[in-house]
């Protein structure tokens, strides 16, 4: 089976937000590792879900 990493930040204040972008991919692909699941692309979304109509930012295929 493949899978996808999706992380997302959903708020601009830093201090509201536990975990970076970064941090979660870090923490994501880590656990891929350990599962060995095959991860085939990953997801960042870096904005607020209050805003109508909005895409994913930015994707990656692995």
């Amino acid at each position: 089976m493949k899978y996808i990493i999706y992380v997302r930040k959903s708020t601009e204040e830093d201090d509201r937000q536990v975990l970076s972008i970064e941090a979660q991919l870090v923490e994501l692909k880590e656990f891929a590792a350990k599962e060995k699941l095959e991860i085939v692309a990953s997801f960042e979304e870096a904005k607020t879900a209050k805003e109508p109509d909005k895409n994913i930012c930015s994707n990656r295929i692995l």
